[in-house]
């Protein structure tokens, strides 16, 4: 008779559900054939020929049941499990019953490494924020603060304060982008805490933050607000996406305005660039700061809409569940 191994300790039989449901039905079959000739040749009544076709029927149902036992039990871990809480030993094939088919005890024993494998998937994407958070921040933090007190000396001149600047302005970005990494790593609690913001102030910041870098380029910001609303989520992640947005914009402006512009439910970024940067967002495949920006717009349902390939290019991000400002 054929069997199976698993994991060298408990041997399941190969196809043994299936012999046992076909002796069920057999046994069912032929015990109605006894009843049913029985009843033609008159030797049982037909009132007891259908009480013992239904009570064999019921039986057949029961012992059916009973060896679909350990595929509901497995179901239901299954339907139950949640990542990081439960233990994927649960799923061992040798806490199934010696009556288990060896087809499920392959299945549990499958289930339990693909759960092991999501387990220390978890395990490392905690490691790995927690650690890029403190040690990437904290070197950043003392870099920027570094250039702060640098830029306040008053013996440097115009060269070494352009330096400055661009210090400056490698170390904010740096910070920028670690902010995405982190928040795209999240998989459990992207983004931090959920709060209620306040679009119009959040893009007021950025807008401010990115005038300190562009500081001495021909690239001029404005912010429109005809319309103000609130939002129930991450603001670090939103202001992240708006300051992808506006980055992208001032690269491809080269020279002039970029304009965000707040309206009823959504936000556009738009910009007139230059012929030669026109030609360059249309022929090109999107940008690294475009990209971050579709990957938060897709993990936290804030649909992007892009029309680059004209002048002036727009970004447009709509806002499903905004919150009314109270007048």
């Amino acid at each position: 008779m054929k069997a199976k191994e698993v994991q060298g300790a408990v041997v399941f039989r190969a196809g043994a559900f299936r012999r046992r449901i076909a002796w069920v039905f057999a046994l069912q079959f032929v015990a109605v054939a006894i009843v049913c000739v029985m009843g033609a040749y008159d030797q049982a009544p037909l009132p007891a020929a259908i009480a013992v076709i239904v009570l064999v029927t019921g039986l057949a149902w029961l012992a059916t049941r009973r060896e679909w036992q350990p595929v509901s039990a497995l179901a239901r871990l299954i339907s139950e499990w949640h990542d990081g809480q439960s233990d994927p030993a649960a799923l061992q094939p040798e806490r199934l019953s010696r009556r288990t088919d060896a087809d499920l005890a392959v299945l549990a024993r499958g289930l339990q490494g693909f759960a092991a494998r999501i387990a220390d998937y978890g395990q490392r994407e905690r490691n790995f924020t927690r650690d890029a958070s403190h040690e990437l921040r904290t070197p950043l933090t003392v870099i920027r603060m570094a250039v702060d007190m640098l830029a306040d000396e008053g013996g440097l001149d115009e060269r070494g304060r352009r330096s400055v600047r661009r210090i400056h302005r490698a170390t904010r970005e740096l910070e920028a982008l670690v902010e995405v990494l982190l928040i795209l790593a999240r998989e459990s609690d992207p983004g931090g805490t959920a709060e209620q913001f306040v679009v119009n102030d959040v893009l007021r910041h950025e807008l401010e933050t990115a005038r300190d870098l562009m500081a001495g380029t021909p690239v001029e910001l404005q912010l429109e607000e005809p319309a103000r609303f609130a939002l129930h989520g991450s603001a670090r992640a939103f202001s992240v996406l708006c300051w992808q947005l506006i980055r992208d914009a001032c690269q491809h402006a080269e020279a002039g305005r970029v304009v965000v512009t707040v309206l009823p439910g959504a936000i556009t970024v738009s910009h007139a660039a230059g012929s030669a940067a026109a030609t360059r967002a249309g022929g090109e495949r999107l940008s690294f700061e475009l990209a971050i920006a579709q990957r938060i717009s897709d993990r936290f349902a804030w649909p992007l809409e892009l029309h680059a390939s004209g002048r002036p290019g727009v970004a447009r991000v709509r806002f499903p569940d905004i919150l009314p400002m109270r007048a």
